[in-house]
C-alpha cells in the first residue's frame, strides 16, 4: 500500500515538473502604473504576446508610435499588431501576437512619455 502511494506521488511530482518547464506565461508581463509602463522595454520571441497588466485604476489608450519631445508620434511599423487597446483600471490586455522577429514601439495616448519598446527575437 505504502509503494502505491509513494509511485502516485512521484507521478504527481514528475508531471508538475513537466508542465512547470513548458513555459510561463508571466514572463511575458508588462505592469502599468498610473502614468507609466513600470519597464521600458521587454524582449519576446517571435508568436509571443505581452500581457499589460494596469496596477492602478486609471484608463490606458495604448497603440502604435511613441512620445517624442513631448509629442505623440503615431507609427505603423511593418510587422507590428495594430493596437488600439484601452487597458481600464485595475485589469490586464493580451497584445500581439508579435509575428516578426524587429524592434516595435507603443505608447499610452493619455500620459506624456509613456512609451513602451517590444523586441522581438
Amino acid at each position: 500500500m505504502k509503494k502505491g502511494i509513494l509511485f502516485i506521488l512521484l507521478g504527481c511530482i514528475a508531471m508538475l515538473a513537466m508542465l512547470t518547464g513548458c513555459g510561463d506565461a508571466s514572463q511575458n508581463q508588462v505592469h502599468m502604473s498610473e502614468t507609466n509602463f513600470t519597464q521600458k522595454s521587454i524582449t519576446i520571441h517571435k508568436g509571443e504576446s505581452v500581457t499589460l497588466i494596469n496596477d492602478s485604476p486609471a484608463i490606458h489608450i495604448i497603440t502604435n508610435g511613441s512620445w517624442v519631445d513631448g509629442m505623440q508620434i503615431p507609427k505603423d511599423e511593418k510587422g507590428s499588431p495594430q493596437l488600439d487597446a484601452t487597458v481600464n483600471g485595475n485589469v490586464s490586455q493580451d497584445i500581439g501576437p508579435f509575428n516578426t522577429a524587429g524592434t516595435f514601439h507603443l505608447y499610452c495616448t493619455v500620459h506624456p512619455d509613456m512609451n513602451l519598446t517590444v523586441i522581438v527575437q
